[in-house]
């Protein structure tokens, strides 16, 4: 049995073995080292530090060291060769020779905690008060229209506007922008303008437009009964519905609507031939409100009789051009969906009397390019996952796939959802026509651009490229969403490292569908990981607190989920109905968190009453 010296002594020889081994590796990587901007070079060399820490298998020496009741390297990633240098410091102590380590120009835990600090100020301007972790909220198109919006967002603790290039115009963008700075100036606070390139983002193609149509839909029991009747806007067609409105939009020619009076009767034959009633309410804004207590089918031409209170009927007339309704594909376990690169509009499954299938489902795509990479065998997800598939024959100019998952009713495939092939080889990568457009707007007016889909240091070179042609420090945000994202993500930072000031989003949408339900969340850790080791503040982004925003009401699992984003930089909220609930929410889980978790490091602040044996989180309430 080894003795507690001969412990100490195998502890030193693999320690000294790391160090070795790290001092080559930093050597082979030195240009790469060497070519960052000045502010991350010590940061640079750390990050190499740390992969060739992490190339090692050291969960035996975690357990020796743990064992012998010394710090277990588990917390290494910022400050890597002070810290194996510390654990030697100590060994040599321990062995009665009490010699420093020492090396010159390596990070202290301290210096590594401030360049991190320095970086995320850079990227991300000051933090909130009581509040380490920065909130990036994605705006809307109505907040063009809508200063007052913006400033609630702002006092509630965002503190960056996110502005997505794939929605809207330069003309809105602007709009949005001028009030994100106007609100802040009246509230003095600063908030940071965040702008996402659409990239080359591969999705669903058109699909045949349905008929023209709206569906009356009023609420009902169990048994059937209606206890809310549907409501609707009748107005003509420029005027649409109020935000707090019905959105279903009866349009109707400007003399007939002057004619419509609070309680008359609309009455109509629907689609179906069946007679229905709608109550004309109060006047709001540009249109009136009416109620109706049946289901009924309304298409375009649909005549429409008014009738006064006492019966008298007034004008006749037809309903204006509605939209068509959004078709969509039913999709069933076993099914085949045809994906074809021509770009005509999609159709469902067509059959015979008999139920016998005549024709499968076919829908185009974004990047017909990608037909030149992908193979028989290869996985395919439709709309983040919900429908799964395999290619089972490849054809120049379309791809057959049977469809080997989705729900028991079947899943609705829609135009523009997003596509994933994590097992193909896609070439597809880089700036769009779009991107490079769009550029020129962002350098003018934000302060940083989200790269989507970032895949390799070839990607990264491209938006450097770009950017020479314009005067500005822009910071730069890289998106990591797929499986090569992840694998190059190393070579991606010291390649983005020859700019400033830039960050990491953990784009964990596509990023899991990509990589796998099941490796996620490793995935994710060890983006966080590979950050701190490179001192680059990363974004926590994607269904964050969803349900809230959206419903009003989160789920347990997304309150966690928050939680475990305090050792991020920043937590990205999308749009909601409720993202002002959704912003003060994660607000006050932020501030709560980091007296209990700093990064990976976990704190450990008073309990009151624990030496009486009882739990108080009282004082934490902020």
């Amino acid at each position: 049995m080894n003795t507690y010296t001969d412990k100490l002594r195998l502890l030193e020889t693999q320690i000294n073995e790391i160090i070795s081994g790290i001092s080559k590796i930093e050597e082979e990587f030195s240009e790469e080292i060497n070519n960052v901007h000045p502010i991350y070079g010590k940061s640079a060399r750390n990050l190499v530090h740390y992969l060739g820490f992490r190339s090692y298998d050291i969960d035996d020496l975690q357990e020796q060291l743990r064992d012998l009741g010394l710090p277990s390297l588990s917390n290494i990633e910022g400050h890597v060769m002070r810290s194996l240098h510390s654990i030697k410091t100590i060994i040599n102590y321990m062995l009665g020779k009490p010699s420093p380590e020492k090396r010159k120009g390596i990070i202290s835990i301290k210096k590594s905690n401030k360049i991190l600090t320095r970086n995320t100020k850079l990227l991300f301007g000051y933090k909130s008060k009581k509040r380490r972790t920065r909130i990036m909220v994605t705006l809307p198109g109505s907040s063009s229209e809508d200063i007052p919006f913006i400033t609630r967002l702002l006092n509630a603790g965002m503190n960056s506007a996110r502005i997505n290039c794939a929605h809207d115009d330069p003309e809105t963008w602007e709009k949005m922008i001028s009030n994100v700075r106007s609100a802040g100036e009246k509230q003095f606070k600063s908030c940071k303008i965040m702008m996402d390139l659409g990239g080359p983002k591969l999705r669903t193609g058109s699909i045949l437009p349905g008929p023209k149509l709206i569906h009356i839909k009023p609420e009902k029991d169990a048994l059937g009964q209606v206890i809310n009747p549907a409501k609707v806007w009748i107005a003509p067609p420029e005027y649409l519905p109020p935000d707090d409105t019905a959105s279903l939009h009866i349009p109707v020619g400007i003399e007939w609507f002057n004619s419509v009076k609070r309680g008359d009767t609309i009455q109509l034959l629907d689609t179906r031939g069946k007679k229905v009633k709608i109550i004309v309410e109060g006047r709001k804004g540009n249109g009136r409100t009416g109620s109706c207590f049946s289901s009924a089918y309304v298409s375009t031409g649909t005549e429409l009789k008014l009738f006064r209170p006492d019966n008298t009927e007034k004008l006749a007339h037809n309903v204006g051009e509605l939209m068509p309704i959004e078709q969509y594909i039913t999709l069933k376990t076993n099914d085949f969906l045809f994906l074809h690169k021509d770009q005509r509009p999609g159709e469902p499954a067509k059959y015979d009397d008999n139920g016998n299938l005549m024709e499968a489902a076919h829908i185009s795509c974004t990047l017909p390019e990608i037909f030149d990479d992908v193979k028989t065998g290869e996985p395919i997800f439709f709309d983040d996952g919900k429908i799964e598939g395999t290619i089972v024959d490849t054809e120049p100019d379309r791809l057959k796939i049977k469809i080997t998952y989705a729900k028991d009713t079947g899943g609705k495939l829609k135009s523009d959802k997003g596509i994933n092939l994590p097992e193909s080889d896609l070439k597809v990568s880089g700036l769009t026509e779009k991107d490079r457009q769009d550029l020129g707007f962002i350098t003018e007016f934000a302060d940083t651009v989200n790269f989507s889909f970032v895949n390799d240091v070839n990607d990264v070179q491209q938006l450097q490229d770009e950017l020479v042609k314009y005067d500005t420090q822009l910071g730069i945000i890289l998106k990591i969403e797929t499986q090569k994202g992840f694998k190059n993500l190393p070579r991606i930072l010291l390649k983005a490292m020859q700019s400033y000031p830039i960050g990491v989003m953990i784009a964990r949408g596509d990023l899991a569908i990509e990589t796998g339900w099941k490796n996620f969340a490793s995935i994710q850790e060890e983006i966080l990981r590979i950050c701190e080791a490179a001192h680059i503040p990363d974004v926590w982004a994607t269904q964050v607190l969803e349900n809230l925003a959206k419903k009003g009401v989160p789920s347990r699992a997304e309150i966690t989920d928050a939680a475990l984003a305090q050792r991020a930089e920043c937590v990205m909220l999308n749009k909601g109905a409720y993202i002002e609930k959704a912003v003060k929410m994660l607000d006050k889980i932020l501030r709560r968190m980091q007296r209990f978790q700093k990064k990976k490091e976990t704190m450990l602040p008073k309990l009151d009453d624990a030496d009486k044996l009882y739990l108080s989180h009282d004082k934490f309430n902020i």
